[in-house]
């Protein structure tokens, strides 16, 4: 078999094993669902309670090779260990194709299961966004670097991210996930991302690579083509009523300016949106044209005619994750997101998703569809091939087929959440601190003295060290408040996770943040998932103590621990954060603004760009 002799070149080695496989294997490569680790790095056999089949059905019965992990284990050693099992089943099979494992992000605070993971044994980092805040090239390639060899420790080989839409609707739940705004700063922080997790820059040359996709590299799935951020009042389109997507600005260009930029950094994957174009006229190749209403997945002109023959990406395509089987998520209905297209049967949906150019469905395990389809004669297994060529081919420049298919479990135990990981992205989460307001003077004034006791809210307890813990705001030198981005409450179960609708803080906690204003000075942080209408606590509280008094100090925070925190509140690391996007200053200046266009809410109470930690109040 000469697709096991490491020496031959790789196309060689496609070749030989694209000719062995039956249609059945072929149509398994096409599809990448959800795997769980089981207790104590275990495969997981039993069909999962959100519907999954058990890895051994996902692996040996309907040829998937390609798994996205679930949450991680307590510890690097059973990740690594559940990896070597999951390998050592691939290897059992008829030709031992192995398993490609790919992660959502784990490297920050974020705890919606739709969109990252929770970071287990981890290093911790800022979100996203707080890397966005300290416009920090260097640092976005360190971080992503880090996150590289961790994965690669306990085998996580594709990463779905980095996730590069535009912000530009404010109140979109997966503004989190993105680096802000603005377009320039997305494509240029996206593009040393992508080099941090693949290897190809300066950080990866430093520690002896030689700057070449290969074994020590993570692939980058860039998402999610062409944009998602314009969607109609900044509903999410995992849900039927967030659906369109829409370009009152007509700026559906614009949103293309970061995936120009990681296309030339040389991603390897790509994932489109959910979101159905509503009214668009683009240049898929030909000048401007209406775009079909479908959701992006399905949709030829997007895919195949813009993404491959206009910007040239012969990469790997995998849709988002679902498009094609109505499913159960913690126990209720969660219908597919075949948006567009909800009247075509399952297999119809394949055929145009085959159709549009997609490689690989995401989150669908269905290859039997596949070979319906082949065997049917609607779509020619010349095409199967195509895709199926792309997708070995990455497993052998990724080394699987040879010295990677297995990790070193001692050695993940030592490297994964090394003491100087940790530190390093404690370090970035300081750093990413966004100052907004800072006192005239007084306790509150930055950067706070140690010693000082310390009133606080939203701070579990044993977390102030260097401070006295006091249990009113009465007793206190300095009052702090760690307060969440307002969100409206949705529906229960999944829906739950996206944290949308108003951006305005109810009138209770504006309230309250008053009263304790009233009481001592005070430092307010915002953990900002997405943008927040700050007016009431800096222009007018209700009693005359707005925070825009000299006594109160606000602070903005993009997912920063308690530790972090006070590092950047005591100067010992000092907060570098600018705003990675602008801040509305009402709700109405957010209605009327356009989804697609940057910097569209007027008059924002604070801007893209604000920051600085040396500044009094104004």
């Amino acid at each position: 078999m000469r697709f096991r002799d490491p020496a031959l070149p790789d196309a060689e080695r496609v070749a030989d094993l694209l000719g062995r496989m039956t249609l059945e294997e072929k149509a398994g490569q096409l599809f990448q669902t959800m795997v769980e680790v089981g207790p104590g790095g275990s495969v997981v056999d039993e069909p999962s309670r959100h519907g999954m089949p058990g890895t051994s059905e996902l692996v040996v019965g309907r040829h998937l090779t390609h798994l996205n992990v679930l949450a991680a284990p307590p510890t690097a050693r059973e990740f690594a260990a559940w990896h070597n099992r999951l390998q050592r089943l691939a290897a059992g099979t008829r030709l031992g194709i192995p398993v490609t494992v790919a992660s959502d992000p784990r490297h920050s605070f974020t705890d919606n299961p739709g969109a990252a993971l929770l970071s287990g044994p981890f290093s911790q980092w800022p979100e996203t966004l707080g890397l966005a805040a300290t416009r920090d090239e260097q640092l976005v390639e360190e971080h992503a670097d880090v996150v590289r060899r961790e994965y690669l420790a306990v085998g996580i080989r594709t990463a779905l991210h980095p996730q590069v839409d535009l912000a530009t609707e404010p109140r979109w739940a997966r503004g989190g996930g993105t680096f802000g705004e603005d377009a320039a700063l997305t494509g240029r922080l996206g593009a040393a991302y992508v080099r941090g997790l693949q290897g190809g820059g300066d950080v990866a040359r430093a520690a002896g690579l030689d700057g070449t996709f290969g074994p020590d590299s993570v692939s980058t799935m860039t998402k999610h083509f062409p944009g998602g951020g314009p969607q109609r009042d900044g509903e999410d389109p995992h849900f039927a009523y967030g659906r369109e997507q829409v370009y009152p600005g007509g700026r559906f260009d614009l949103h293309l300016e970061p995936f120009r930029a990681l296309l030339a950094a040389g991603t390897r994957q790509m994932m489109p949106y959910y979101g159905m174009p509503i009214g668009l006229r683009a240049d898929l190749g030909d000048g401007p044209e209406p775009v079909e209403e479908v959701g992006f997945g399905f949709n030829r002109g997007v895919l195949t005619r813009l993404l491959r023959e206009r910007l040239g990406f012969d990469g790997i395509i995998c849709t988002d994750w679902g498009l094609v089987t109505d499913v159960e998520m913690f126990g209720l209905p969660f219908p597919a997101r075949a948006w567009g297209v909800e009247h075509l049967s399952p297999l119809e949906r394949v055929a145009k998703i085959l159709d549009a150019g997609a490689d690989q469905l995401g989150g669908e395990a269905c290859p039997e569809h596949v070979v319906e389809l082949v065997r049917a004669g609607r779509v020619p297994e010349e095409r199967i091939d195509a895709s199926v060529r792309r997708l070995l081919a990455e497993k052998f420049e990724l080394g699987l087929f040879d010295d990677g298919r297995y990790v070193d479990e001692d050695a993940a135990a030592a490297l994964v959440g090394r003491a100087d990981l940790v530190a390093a992205g404690l370090r970035a989460q300081s750093r990413s601190v966004t100052v907004l307001r800072n006192a005239d003077g007084g306790a509150a004034r930055l950067p706070l003295a140690p010693g000082l006791r310390l009133y606080a809210e939203g701070v579990p307890e044993g977390e102030l060290p260097g401070f006295v813990r006091v249990p009113s705001p009465g007793e206190a030198d300095v009052a702090l408040l760690r307060l969440e981005a307002p969100y409206e409450e949705r529906g229960p179960g999944f829906e739950s996770f996206f944290h949308a609708g108003s951006l305005e803080f109810p009138d209770d906690v504006v309230a309250h943040v008053g009263e304790i204003a009233a009481v001592a000075p005070t430092v307010v942080d915002v953990h900002l998932d997405r943008p927040a209408i700050l007016t009431p606590l800096v222009v007018a509280l209700p009693d005359g103590t707005a925070l825009r008094g000299g006594t109160a100090t606000l602070v903005v925070t993009f997912g920063v621990g308690t530790s972090a925190l006070l590092d950047a509140l005591t100067g010992a690391v000092p907060p570098e954060g600018r705003l990675p996007f602008d801040l509305p200053r009402s709700t109405a200046a957010v209605e009327k603004s356009r989804s697609d266009v940057p910097f569209d809410t007027a008059d924002p109470l604070f801007r893209f760009g604000d920051g600085d930690p040396l500044s009094p109040s104004t």
